[in-house]
């Protein structure tokens, strides 16, 4: 995993440093995506669910393997489903109690293995054309910007 991790890292900095923002995004300091999926949950109030989308070019991604998990915070527990979709990373959280994701963990990544991220990658370059609804989150690094394909009705169980 850390071999793949690596390459992954690789790439990315290459197509960001190819994009026009990417030479001066490649060398900002950023925040962990963990800070930015905490800090959003806690805006949002510790919401029953939320889906949304982080750019790759304003986090570092310290959750690189990571598909399916729990995420706690402030005491309550969220499975989170996680993916890179370029040029986002997305997350799905849904407040649930802890429970073992190990094995989901594992396939969801083995499915991504499998697919060579093509799907993923489609889903990513789908959601630059549709997600138009953003938030600012606050980080130790200052405001980035997080993306949504729909509006979420705040309080909203589903």
């Amino acid at each position: 995993m850390e071999l793949l991790r690596r390459v992954h890292e690789a790439a990315l900095r290459l197509v960001l440093l190819l994009s026009p923002r990417g030479a001066a995004s490649a060398t900002e300091p950023k925040p962990r995506a963990s800070e930015v999926l905490t800090q959003h949950l806690l805006q949002r109030r510790l919401p029953h669910w939320t889906s949304f989308c982080v750019p790759y070019s304003a986090v570092h991604n310290d959750q690189f393997g990571l598909s399916h998990f729990n995420w706690e915070v402030q005491g309550a527990n969220y499975h989170v489903l996680r993916t890179g979709c370029f040029p986002f990373i997305k997350y799905h959280c849904s407040k649930a109690p802890w429970q073992d994701l190990d094995r989901q963990d594992q396939f969801f990544t083995a499915l991504k293995v499998i697919n060579l991220g093509i799907p993923t990658l489609l889903y990513g370059l789908g959601s630059l054309l549709f997600a138009r609804v953003t938030e600012t989150v606050h980080t130790s690094y200052g405001p980035i910007t997080v993306y949504f394909l729909n509006k979420e009705d705040e309080g909203a169980m589903y």
